[in-house]
């Protein structure tokens, strides 16, 4: 057997490695294809397979006089390979992989590598103890795709990387997850498997997004959403959407499905500020549209057991896929494993067909959605798909006859913007709309709500949490605000309570919301009071970026998002424009603009002397937004046992009204 190290010059006979294989059936007869010429080459000998069957067909043909042998340390103890390939059931990689790296043997491993992060840790930790090469079998990983689309970008050609994407619309019949009673699990005898569309059928896609992204290890993974559904009657996902957000906040986001009308080639998307590149990663081909125009090219590609063989006969050559470069991949497969059940897709949305390629279900527009996830770079719930989570409305706020605000639960919101109850649509009684919901600038933003970016060091605010000393930064460390109950429901009055749950869903907080609104003349007014009660035997604290050391960040509490408005006028009674107003108290804020319906004004108020002592928050020139600041710069804490209580009233109104009809209409 053969070192890593070891030199061999191009005509040792010692570079002719033994190599065997595990699983010599199912996708373990495209490695003896791939053999046979390496075989012819005197580049490597057959020495063994080990699977529970003996080679059928085909397979038989390849496998030739090499023993077979139904169990790898068998396989190992009798023939001493240089190299192991191993083809097996997912659930089985981790073991099998250990059991031939204790033996001495490098790996070619299949994809996924394994199960879990956690099987993924001991078996790396294993090459770098016993030294010996692990590559892992993401074949797209050998195409020169990667060094033209690096030296294309490097070049400017599309400016500005400002996302990656990816779209893969297959379709797979029943018999495809009928071949095995692994195919379409989650779990098998106790054993993860996670055979979703994400991790193994279209796992290459997954994987060469994240490579073109520079995401490799699992350091270079901030946060993930993932939406996973299936149309087909198994337990795990067919067809998904993914979002990985880097820490340079570079975003990767993938819609793939194996229940389109057609299949088609999968591609991977570079956006840049002045054009993209589309890379079809199964045929090495890549579509360039930037600045010089539109152009297409073919790349080659190096087999990963070719690029093995070189690298054990010469170290300096690196491996093409090493285990390590599957950190960022393994990242997304633990959080598919550690996911809730994939929902099903609902039936009114699927229709089942039997044509040539057998019986299979078609998600209608499922080629639709993905592609705009792969182009807008957001998951197939946070654009809207219809079988995806929606908000859910809580309670319609009626004045005169009109609605004028819808309250939901806020369901269908992405898991990094802190899902929560929210106000919104809100309209003028002209039917003016005054907030805006997940906007494309900070999607994490919904309407006219409650949020904080620091409980206790859990974020419901959503978005990058801002760290004292490192500045903003992607965590996994976002909660959510839950509807509970209705305490009272009655015309003009709600009593709502809510749970402030963490990342991990332990509750934080209680809070009782109390929302009230009436009729006023040409406009109607809002009031919104919250109490948060903490039940357990420890303070939490209420911060925001200004109290963790950002200058006049503080946000959170009470926040209210505009539409994109034009001609704003904000204002107190002694202050005029957002620079004057940020972070001023003053009995009253007052904000006039123009949106799409027409002129508008928002006037808030603080409801009770704690509120007033509130700075008020503004942003106009970056994003329409204000605010009744809870933590400006300093935490407020909700002792153990006690409660914090702060309550906003506002006037929506039609047209620009004056200061003294702001205060006229706050008085009312």
């Amino acid at each position: 057997m053969t070192d890593a190290s070891t030199p061999m010059g191009p005509s040792s006979p010692l570079r002719r490695f033994r190599v065997a294989l595990a699983g010599a059936n199912g996708y373990g007869l495209h490695h003896l294809r791939a053999l046979q010429g390496l075989v012819a080459a005197g580049r490597c000998e057959l020495v063994g397979v080990a699977d529970t069957r003996a080679p059928e067909g085909e397979s038989r043909e390849l496998v030739g006089s090499a023993p077979h042998f139904t169990a790898l340390t068998e396989l190992l103890a009798a023939t001493a390979p240089d190299v192991v390939i191993i083809a097996t059931p997912i659930d089985t990689h981790a073991e099998l992989a250990a059991t031939a790296l204790r033996a001495g043997s490098h790996v070619l491993l299949e994809k996924p590598p394994t199960a879990s992060l956690a099987e993924f840790t001991a078996l790396l930790d294993l090459t770098e103890e016993t030294g010996l090469a692990c590559q892992v079998g993401f074949q797209s990983f050998g195409s020169h795709a990667f060094a033209e689309i690096a030296r294309i970008v490097g070049d400017g050609e599309i400016g500005e990387v400002t996302g990656v994407g990816g779209v893969g619309t297959w379709l797979r019949s029943t018999d495809y997850y009928a071949r095995s009673r692994w195919a379409g699990r989650r779990r098998l005898d106790g054993r993860d498997v996670v055979d979703g569309v994400l991790t193994n059928p279209l796992a290459h896609a997954v994987a060469t997004a994240l490579r073109v992204a520079g995401a490799r290890r699992r350091e270079d993974v901030a946060a993930l959403e993932l939406d996973l559904f299936h149309a087909h009657d198994i337990e795990a996902d067919d067809t998904s959407s993914v979002r990985v957000v880097m820490p340079d906040r570079t975003p990767v986001a993938l819609g793939l499905t194996l229940a389109a009308a057609r299949q088609t080639v999968p591609r991977v998307i570079v956006h840049g500020t002045r054009g993209a590149i589309t890379l079809s990663y199964t045929t090495d081909e890549i579509e360039v549209d930037g600045r010089g125009g539109r152009r297409r090219l073919s790349v080659g590609r190096t087999p990963l057991v070719d690029n093995l063989l070189d690298h054990l006969t010469d170290a300096t050559v690196p491996l093409l896929s090493p285990l390590a470069d599957s950190g960022a991949f393994m990242t997304v497969l633990e959080a598919v494993r550690t996911a809730p059940d994939p929902a099903p897709v609902p039936a009114e949305h699927v229709t089942w067909t039997d044509d040539d390629a057998g019986r299979h279900p078609v998600v209608h527009d499922v080629e639709h959605w993905c592609e705009r996830v792969g182009h807008e770079l957001r998951t197939f719930t946070a654009l809207g798909a219809p079988w995806a989570p929606r908000h859910r409305d809580l309670a319609s706020l009626d004045v005169a006859g009109t609605a004028v605000a819808t309250y939901v639960d806020g369901s269908g919101t992405s898991p990094l913007d802190s899902p929560r109850p929210h106000l919104h649509p809100v309209r003028t009684r002209g039917g003016v709309v005054v907030t805006d919901s997940a906007p494309a600038d900070h999607t994490w933003h919904a309407g006219v709500g409650v949020a904080v970016q620091d409980v206790a060091g859990h974020n419901l605010w959503g978005g990058r949490t801002y760290l004292r000393g490192e500045g903003y930064q992607w965590r996994s460390d976002h909660g959510r605000i839950t509807h509970e109950r209705w305490q009272e429901q009655s015309p003009g009055h709600l009593v709502e309570h809510l749970a402030w749950r963490a990342h991990d869903d332990r509750p934080l907080l209680r809070e009782t919301r109390r929302i009230t609104w009436a009729e006023q003349a040409d406009a109607w007014q809002l009031t919104l009071s919250f109490t948060l009660h903490n039940d357990s035997a420890d303070d939490v604290a209420l911060g925001s970026p200004g109290s963790n050391g950002r200058p006049a960040g503080g946000y959170g509490g009470y926040f209210w998002r505009l539409p994109a408005c034009d001609d704003v006028d904000v204002r107190t009674a002694t202050h005029r424009g957002e620079d004057e107003v940020h972070g001023t108290t003053a009995p009253w804020l007052a904000w006039s603009a123009r949106a799409d319906g027409g002129d508008f004004t928002i006037a808030l108020a603080p409801d009770d002397d704690v509120t007033a002592a509130d700075p008020w928050f503004v942003r106009v020139a970056g994003y329409p937004g204000i605010g009744s600041a809870l933590a400006w710069d300093s935490p407020v804490v909700v002792p153990a046992g006690g409660s914090v209580t702060r309550s906003v009233r506002a006037v929506v109104a039609d047209g620009r009204l004056t200061d003294d009809e702001v205060v006229a209409a706050l008085r009312a």
